[in-house]
């Protein structure tokens, strides 16, 4: 039997919980046997913030009146035992919302006003301003409260014509686009621009998000939601009505808005709701499954995806079968089926991305901590070469060799002149990779890009102006590249003197590939490029839309940058991390030899008593390194388990190990 999305994600909730406490168990052990170096660190938390933070976004996105927030409810809310989400007839939700959990806020509805449209700040600018949201507190256990709470995202406003344009809901250039004007000449608008819940629901803790979009115009209106929102969703449910197909308002979200160019099909859900309108008495089950099919592959036609990503749902039908517990209309509703479908497709997707992370950090894990029990072993046989050659000697002779411990200190102590000049010149080095992918860089780039579409005229050629946009964010990438690479031969250079003159083992960690980042740059321009085709030239006309679409390109491709950064920096001090390990691990062996002698001069200990002490040392080595393979292998073969089988094993082999 297929396990629900509710059922999987509730899974992959546990796995990564467990995860992250395998990931906690084993940084204490790091430090409690002095393995955890910086760069160390900072890999283990990297690695656990990824798998306690991630989330997975659903994206529902339909035109009015398709069923959409009805079959959120359905998948989502119905252990509430009622709608959640305002699903009457008509339009319901009228602003787009997000549905999440942070658990360092307050259970609360944030609403943020449709004005702030009229001032030059995207979404992501409010996001960081919360004095200007509407907030209500909400009980996670009133149903009755949490649905009046949530019926404020259909709250409307009349305004005239004249403000309706101010804010993007009126264009005397699209006369068919535009909403119905009431007897007064009145227009009406969304109350509101945005909705956030944050809310302790069971699987928004676990990492969902859910997106609910409202229709065509609204989405237009609003770039943020097609170019950095919806892009980033982990899945889009499309929804249309059984008993219309695709019109053609469906066809021109589908087209302008979720067909991005990139190779994302995979996770484009093709839902065809309402299916219960179509169960007619008069005709026989056989009929009307052969409707349902013809409208299913009429879809799959229209919109060129495989069929089997086409869904025929009843989500009405689903929710009260739940809410009823009424196994035979719940299997009517085919809404199991969608569920298992966004299981595999969503999670599957977001699971393999998290067991590749696991597999890579488990693997640079090892061999950082491998090196440090390298260099302690190399050192303590040196120490036993060392004090072996005493046996028999005089105490001229042990003092001889106290001061040729001294001297190396000091000569070792001399050579950190060095480092401090590697150190120097990495550090101007990333400075100039902060500033080619800094803010300041990216906002001469967005104010290049503004210039040009703001220039008076329907403009054919933003092709090419986005074109020119992207190539020189390319560039600004590349150019990054060649100074990782020119740091990464310095590291390389100046690695093999240390290694040769201090008998030190560092070895430069892998150069970051940044390949990645213009991939993810090309997926980005290609989803704009068939987003301003020729049905948005006489938008790209008007110089607030520009302005939109500027800035929620910003937000998108800064996230791109900083994460590029962020590559650069983890690389850069892992570098650093070595050098400072092994110089910490070369002091305290001198210390230990010093001491060993030192023991020796005052009789405080035998040759035989201080070889033995390296000896047991030794061993107790060999077992760490045992036992460090054995515990990276145990969370490494934890994170390649599917989370049913993961989320079964509890942490008994880790804490017995």
């Amino acid at each position: 039997m297929s396990r629900s999305f509710n059922q999987q994600l509730d899974q992959h909730g546990a796995w990564r919980s467990n995860f992250a406490r395998r990931l906690q168990w084993l940084s204490r052990w790091l430090t409690d046997n002095e393995l955890l170096d910086q760069a160390v660190a900072e890999r283990l938390r990297a690695l656990e913030d990824q798998i306690r933070t991630s989330k997975v976004m659903v994206a529902f996105v339909a035109e009015f009146s398709r069923g959409k927030s009805e079959l959120i409810n359905a998948i989502f809310f119905a252990g509430y035992g009622r709608r959640i989400m305002p699903a009457s007839a008509g339009r319901t939700t009228m602003c787009p919302t997000e549905l999440g959990y942070d658990a360092a806020l307050a259970p609360k509805l944030r609403l943020l006003p449709i004005e702030t449209r009229l001032e030059p700040h995207s979404l992501a600018h409010w996001r960081e301003r919360p004095t200007r949201w509407t907030e209500l507190p909400i009980e996670v256990g009133d149903a009755e409260q949490l649905a009046r709470a949530m019926g404020k995202v259909a709250e409307v406003r009349w305004v005239s014509k004249d403000e309706a344009r101010a804010l993007g809901f009126w264009n005397p250039e699209t006369p068919d686009d535009n909403p119905v004007q009431d007897a007064e000449g009145r227009v009406e608008i969304p109350r509101w621009r945005h909705a956030v819940l944050n809310m302790p629901h069971p699987l928004l803790e676990q990492g969902l998000v859910i997106l609910d979009t409202p229709g065509l115009n609204a989405i237009g209106a609003e770039p943020e939601l097609t170019v950095s929102l919806i892009p980033q969703a982990h899945a889009v449910v499309f929804i249309l009505g059984a008993e219309t197909g695709v019109t053609r308002s469906d066809l021109s979200i589908w087209r302008e808005h979720l067909i991005t160019g990139d190779d994302s099909h995979d996770t484009r859900f093709v839902v065809l709701n309402k299916i219960d309108t179509l169960w007619d008495t008069l005709s026989s089950p056989a009929q009307i499954a052969q409707q349902i099919e013809r409208q299913r592959e009429g879809a799959a036609r229209l919109l060129e995806v495989p069929l089997a990503q086409v869904l025929p749902v009843s989500a009405q039908k689903g929710l009260q079968a739940k809410i009823g517990h009424d196994a035979a209309l719940l299997d009517a509703s085919r809404l199991p089926a969608l569920e298992a479908l966004l299981g595999e497709g969503v999670l599957g997707k977001r699971e393999t991305m998290l067991r590749l992370a696991v597999d890579a950090g488990m693997t640079a894990l090892r061999t950082e901590a491998e090196r440090l029990l390298k260099v302690r072993q190399r050192d303590l046989s040196e120490q036993a070469l060392e004090l072996q050659g005493l046996r028999g000697k005089n105490v001229s002779v042990i003092r001889h060799m106290r001061a040729r411990i001294d001297q190396e200190h000091a000569e070792f102590e001399g050579s950190n002149t060095r480092i401090l000049a590697l150190r120097s010149v990495q550090g101007k080095l990333l400075r100039e990779v902060y500033a080619v992918l800094g803010r300041t860089a990216l906002k001469a780039d967005m104010v290049k890009l503004a210039a040009a579409l703001k220039r008076p005229g329907v403009k054919f050629n933003v092709r090419k102006v986005y074109g020119e946009t992207f190539d020189a964010l390319r560039n600004n990438l590349r150019e990054v590249q060649a100074t990782t690479a020119e740091i990464q031969s310095m590291l390389h250079a100046t690695f093999r003197q240390l290694n040769a003159e201090q008998g030190f083992t560092l070895q430069a960690p892998a150069e970051p590939d940044l390949s990645g980042f213009e991939q993810e740059l090309g997926q980005i321009e290609r989803s704009h490029i068939h987003y301003l085709g020729v049905g948005n030239l006489i938008k790209l006309a008007q110089a607030d839309f520009c302005d939109k679409l500027v800035r929620a390109l910003a937000s998108r491709l800064r996230l791109v940058n900083e994460a590029a950064m962020t590559e650069v920096e983890r690389w850069s001090k892992g570098a650093s991390a070595q050098i400072d390990a092994q110089l910490k691990e070369r002091r305290r062996n001198f210390s230990k030899r010093i001491e060993a002698i030192e023991r020796i001069q005052n009789a405080a200990g035998s040759l035989d008593d201080r070889l033995a002490e390296i000896a047991a040392q030794e061993s107790h080595l060999a077992a760490l390194q045992e036992r460090l393979h054995e515990f990276t292998s145990l969370i490494a073969q934890h994170g390649s388990q599917p989370p049913a089988a993961a989320a079964a094993i509890a942490g008994e082999q880790l804490r017995a190990a």
